[in-house]
């Protein structure tokens, strides 16, 4: 049996969302695959694939021009890129462009259209805004499981994270009052645990910012 979620089944278990003794059934090996937008090395590759795939589909053999090409593979691989969707958003992306390049060479024109498009279905309308576009990009589609004040909260704990320069260093900021209360801080931690309620590895976090 393999399964998949986009969920983080033991946080179900505790809440009574899921079955414990379900999950000590199928629980044997776990992997824990990260969004398309955590792994932007392997962008690249998946946008030849899809080109592929479409060609297959369609008969019709679709390649971009050298400009397009370097202008949608930059924007791929920026942060303006959240891939809320993850491969359905680049599978889509892709066949769109394939659909409309006639001449089956895909041009600026057609991926500035496209990124456009894709940027306009990621604003979700909200009352926060632009805000919390750090927690959508590294959420993925759970970022709908949670109540809007818990991501409210993970989004400000995610742009410490992002601005420090190592765990402890965002520990400390944003434990900077309870830490003095306690006898042993151990901030790092209190971080990763906090993280870990949402599935996230605060390494991966950490430092985004700077690079």
């Amino acid at each position: 049996l393999i399964a998949g979620t986009n969920r983080d089944l033991q946080n179900e278990v505790e809440a009574g969302r899921f079955r414990e003794d379900l999950l000590a059934r199928i629980c044997i090996w776990t992997f824990d695959l990260p969004n398309l937008a955590s792994r932007r090395e392997d962008i690249e590759p998946n946008i030849e694939y899809e080109l592929s795939k479409f060609s297959a589909r369609t008969g019709k053999k679709v390649r971009f021009t050298a400009e397009a090409e370097e202008r949608f593979f930059k924007f791929a691989r920026s942060g303006e890129a959240i891939w809320k969707s993850n491969f359905r958003d680049l599978n889509a992306a892709i066949t769109r462009m394939g659909t409309l390049s006639d001449s089956g060479r895909i041009s600026k024109e057609t991926v500035d259209e496209e990124i456009a498009r894709l940027g306009k279905s990621w604003r979700e309308p909200s009352k926060f805004g632009e805000r919390g576009a750090r927690g959508r990009q590294v959420l993925g589609d759970r970022w709908k499981d949670f109540d809007p004040f818990d991501l409210v909260q993970l989004e400000h704990v995610l742009e410490t994270c992002a601005q420090a320069s190592s765990i402890s260093e965002a520990g400390r900021t944003l434990f900077a009052v309870s830490r003095l209360k306690r006898a042993s801080a151990n901030d790092a931690d209190r971080l990763k645990k906090y993280l870990s309620r949402f599935g996230l590895d605060a390494r991966d976090i950490v430092g985004a910012a700077r690079t």
